[in-house]
């Protein structure tokens, strides 16, 4: 019970920080060593409570229900732990504890920022932590007592227990949450009239931070669905994925915004809706994900009180950010008189319009299926080619603004001795040609997409030749995000895949390959036992490859699970899965061919990695 105290007493030091913070407001010229004092023990009970509810799972405490619910005796250890945060209750406490801690840290890096801001960052912070205590205690309590005490649990889901989706959580909140300082900053800097070069350049670091760990965490995720979930790809417009995918989209427009702001006093109304939108996006996806509106492998609640918690909550803050927008916010920079001709900051306008519109897809597409059940009753899913459709139609002239743009000048900038990108331009469309001519595909929209894509990635590999490494974080970006899409492109234009039915000793055979059922052998395990099928692939012109996919069947829960086997190399994936046919001695078999999904990995680690070095750089662009 030395959580739930906790967290009670966590609740009651709100009370504390309020009274001190808004008496210091004007008090003196200096914060009160005690609200940062405050600030920390709040931290650090909300600590205590969450290492509480780990300790539960580890020691298999069946009287707290969160861990009857979510844990069993056989279970390994890292798995009990990584349980703590596996299900609704327990991510919430993890929600609440990154979100004390990254205002505790805010606070201690800030010391050389106004006081008035400090403080007001620290009262809009306080109203976002004071709605997940009362959320956690009213809603979501993770410590209720149950008695008499269960003697066993009643199992997490299997296909939670992965070594990858235990650390998945943890860094997507710290993503998350890093938005919600953003929020609290740009309300505070508007209400303090500090929004200004000086803000821009203190408040960039906090939007790296949240923007390096939401990249990771969306890519440690989509590793997971594609080994774990059986579906082979790496993107499925999962309605749960969409939602961690738009506040990426709007941060990564952000970025770009206050990077413009750090040089000139423009875009700031950009910086401000933007700052407000991607915490909006946030919680909307957290609001999403807990009522169980959205039908998905990810969803953890299906409690209507809870969704409808968090829409109030939601609401509250966007009509709070608005109130303060309308009647604080000062726009004095007159930003369309900024915007002359060819700069370097009218082509970062041209690609925050593009990003615009590439989020308005993906909120269209994750959102329309739910008003359109409320309204009709009617269910509907939105797969890829509605994505497809509207988005990469786009993506030829965003890929090609986005090559260019940084090769221009602030203020005003002459294309005439830009005579290079031409020429790289008609290189690449020659290269693109030869690579899909012979392809049964959609000629010119693939040579288009392809040419875009090695231009983008032959523009950003000159300027690793410069001497000067002039805005290296940036152009590093540019690199990893070419050999992002150029991998992404490749991997769909080059893909194939069989689905057939066999018994084992039996060989099914195409054009390309051969596949042979060789054996199947069983084994057990610590709590599942696990049939593992013997194959040989064929291919060909290549060497004959040893396939093993695997059927797990758990014990608690008593569900069954697909493990696919892959075997990886630099330049594509062998992937296969089995599954058992209901009342027959087949088994179903998915092989697919993927070529370079390691480099779509490797690229958005990269991609990670750039916002790091801009983040410990010290010198941009003069």
């Amino acid at each position: 019970m030395i959580g739930y105290y906790s967290l009670i007493f966590g609740i009651c030091l709100s009370f504390f920080i309020y009274f001190f913070s808004i008496k210091n407001l004007n008090d003196t010229q200096k914060l009160d060593t005690k609200i940062i004092k405050l600030v920390f023990l709040q931290f650090l009970l909300v600590a205590i409570s969450f290492f509480g509810l780990i300790f539960s799972f580890i020691k298999s405490d069946f009287s707290n229900e969160t861990v009857f619910n979510h844990s069993h005796t056989t279970k390994p250890l890292f798995y009990k732990i990584a349980g703590t945060w596996g299900n609704h209750e327990g991510s919430l406490l993890l929600w609440l504890l990154v979100l004390t801690l990254f205002l505790f840290l805010f606070l201690i890096k800030s010391k050389d920022q106004p006081k008035k801001y400090k403080i007001l960052t620290l009262l809009f912070q306080q109203i976002i932590i004071f709605g997940f205590f009362i959320f956690l205690l009213k809603t979501s309590n993770p410590f209720n007592y149950i008695f008499p005490v269960p003697q066993e649990g009643l199992g997490l889901n299997p296909i939670l227990q992965d070594p990858l989706l235990a650390i998945h959580p943890p860094i997507l909140y710290l993503g998350y949450v890093g938005t919600s300082i953003i929020f609290s900053s740009a309300l505070a800097a508007i209400c303090s009239n500090y929004i200004s070069q000086i803000w821009a350049s203190h408040i960039k670091k906090w939007i790296l931070v949240a923007w390096i760990f939401l990249t990771l965490g969306i890519l440690l995720g989509s590793i997971w669905a594609y080994y774990e979930l059986g579906w082979g790809g790496f993107w499925f417009w999962d309605p749960v994925e969409n939602v961690s995918l738009m506040p990426w989209l709007a941060l990564t427009t952000l970025l770009h915004c206050i990077l413009v702001l750090e040089k000139r006093l423009i875009l700031t109304s950009w910086v401000v809706i933007l700052s407000i939108t991607t915490f909006a996006l946030s919680m909307c996806g957290t609001f999403l994900v807990r009522s169980g509106i959205l039908n998905s492998v990810h969803t953890f609640a299906n409690d209507p009180e809870r969704g409808l918690f968090i829409l109030i909550f939601l609401f509250i803050l966007i009509f709070l950010s608005f109130f303060v927008f309308l009647f604080f916010y000062k726009d004095e920079t007159k930003n369309t008189k900024n915007f002359i001709g060819l700069s370097k900051e009218t082509s970062i306008l041209i690609n925050n319009w593009f990003m615009m519109y590439f989020l308005s897809v993906v909120l269209v597409g994750t959102t329309y299926p739910i008003f359109l059940e409320v309204i009709s009753s009617e269910k509907i899913s939105v797969g890829p080619p509605f994505y497809n459709k509207l988005i990469i139609p786009f993506l030829f002239p965003f890929l090609i603004a986005m090559a260019i743009g940084p090769k221009l000048k602030w203020i005003k900038s002459n294309i005439e001795d830009k005579f290079y990108l031409f020429l790289f331009f008609i290189i690449s469309l020659i290269l693109s040609t030869i690579i899909i001519k012979d392809l049964k595909i959609n000629f010119l929209l693939n040579t288009v997409l392809v040419a875009s894509a090695i231009f983008l990635f032959f523009i950003s590999i000159k300027e690793f030749f410069n001497k000067k490494l002039i805005n290296f974080s940036q152009n590093f970006a540019h690199f990893s995000f070419s050999l992002l899409i150029l991998s992404i492109l490749f991997n769909n234009i080059f893909s194939y895949e069989l689905i057939t039915n066999l018994k084992v000793n039996e060989t099914f055979e195409t054009e390309k390959f051969k596949i042979s059922f060789e054996s199947i052998d069983q084994k057990n395990k610590q709590n599942f036992k696990s049939i593992i099928g013997k194959f040989t692939i064929e291919e060909f012109g290549r060497d004959i490859e040893l396939m093993q996919p695997e059927l797990r069947i758990y014990n608690q829960p008593n569900i069954i699970t697909s493990e696919a086997d892959i075997k990886v190399n630099l330049f594509y994936d062998k992937f296969m899965t089995m599954n058992y046919v209901q009342n027959e001695d087949y088994f179903n078999i998915r092989y697919q061919f993927k070529p370079f999904m390691i480099w779509i990995w490797l690229s958005t680690i990269m991609l990670s990695l750039s916002g790091l070095l801009s983040f410990i750089q010290r010198k941009y662009e003069k």
